[in-house]
């Protein structure tokens, strides 16, 4: 109680909402050639200067308490305690997804927030290793945190991109184990189902698909993304139509290569009973479509459905129609980033926002090895499982919020060596 009630002391004794300006300002001033403006900076950074000695006497921690404040709101530092007592640790890696997690087409121009980015910069000046954990392709992932972070951070050996979802991890800086291509371990017969339908999606696709769609380039994943702005009408009716042209292409690429199964229109119908099945979503938009079948998944071919069982369709609205391995997905890659990281004893912030995150949300929480969290518009089964676990849920574009949780988290943390 005594911690609690120093951040009492802390948040009601001196005027932290301007110690946090003031931070903010120092910590995001853009770069200017003008002497005024840098005077300006100087002038905020001595003030905020002072008004940290201030904490740092009037506490035994002081350093730690200026430095909670300067970060930290009242609710975001008492947040903090409380996962510190629940959990009894610091988080010593971050999970990051990128897409409506770290930035938002909506609110944040697509662009990482500069605030989030120079958090990130602290947690790694603090020895925190970041995997970032994305459906993306890799060359557009490594050129936007380069962008944002700088190369230094990329190639320092303690950032890892698992990108497409699970399919590859790249770890600049460790020599044999930079990249790991974790699709050359899939069997052969699911590598020629993937094979034949990144060949046909766009060459047979109708007209209507082929203007409006487009095949994202991946090294393996088929992800079809819309030519129209995300989250738009239009990219939501292409991306519907996608959906149900890539799993009747499943369905048949499939079909075609089980001894004893011929390829007619079943094949279509067995694609979309299948993964009717297994996501509300697509069995919604097949049937907002009248596209869902008469089938039942029970006359489905035990060896066609061995091998659904083997590959994901995912479907995020607006956004994109994807196939990819369930043998390869964020949770294998995430494992692999922390081997090649040399991370034994993991306890992660995971921040995101769709199904393919909560897988590694569930893992951490299984495995007493990290907290989830989620932006508020994240998938209903990401946020139920943010809610039921840690409630650490924040606003759309505002991934700074939470990691200035887990900021006071840390800071706090290392007073007792946890």
């Amino acid at each position: 109680m005594e911690r609690y009630d120093h951040l009492y002391r802390l948040y009601d004794e001196f005027d932290t909402e301007t110690l946090r300006d003031y931070q903010e300002f120092v910590d995001v001033f853009p770069p200017v050639d003008s002497r005024v403006a840098l005077e300006h900076w100087q002038n905020a950074s001595d003030e905020l200067s002072e008004r940290k000695d201030e904490i740092r006497e009037s506490f035994t921690a002081g350093e730690t308490f200026a430095e909670t404040a300067a970060h930290a709101t009242r609710d975001q530092a008492f947040t903090a305690l409380d996962l510190l007592a629940k959990h009894g640790r610091s988080v010593n890696v971050l999970v990051l997804d990128v897409d409506e997690t770290l930035r938002s087409a909506g609110s944040t121009d697509n662009e990482i927030p500069r605030d989030t980015l120079h958090l990130l910069t602290e947690f790694h000046e603090d020895g925190v290793p970041i995997v970032i954990c994305t459906g993306q392709t890799l060359e557009n992932v490594k050129g936007f945190m380069i962008q944002g972070l700088g190369s230094e951070i990329v190639h320092s050996g303690d950032l890892s991109i698992v990108y497409e979802a699970g399919t590859g991890v790249f770890t600049p800086g460790h020599g044999a184990e930079t990249k790991q291509l974790l699709y050359d371990d899939l069997d052969d017969d699911i590598v020629e189902v993937f094979d034949e339908v990144r060949s046909r999606i766009l060459r047979e696709a109708p007209d209507h698909l082929r203007r409006g769609c487009h095949l994202q380039g991946n090294e393996f994943n088929v992800t079809l993304k819309p030519n129209f702005e995300i989250g738009g009408e239009r990219a939501g009716e292409v991306i519907d139509d996608g959906l149900v042209y890539e799993l009747d292409l499943l369905g048949e690429a499939v079909a075609g290569r089980v001894d004893g199964v011929e390829t007619d229109d079943r094949a279509s119908r067995w694609a979309r009973t299948y993964y009717a099945a297994q996501d509300p979503e697509i069995r919604s938009v097949l049937e907002q479509r009248g596209e869902y079948p008469d089938t039942h998944s029970e006359s489905i071919p035990d060896a066609v459905a061995d091998v659904f069982e083997r590959i994901d369709v995912a479907y995020y609205e607006a956004d994109a129609a994807e196939i990819g391995s369930l043998e390869l997905n964020k949770v294998v890659g995430v494992r692999t980033a922390f081997d090649v990281l040399g991370i034994d004893a993991p306890f992660a912030l995971v921040m995101g926002d769709s199904k393919s995150d909560l897988r590694v949300m569930e893992w951490v929480a299984e495995n007493d090895a990290g907290i989830g969290a989620a932006p508020n518009h994240a998938s209903r089964d990401a946020l139920d499982h943010v809610l039921s676990t840690d409630e650490l849920v924040f606003d759309r574009g505002k991934s700074a919020e939470m990691l200035r949780t887990i900021y006071a988290l840390n800071r706090l943390a290392a007073l007792d060596g946890a």
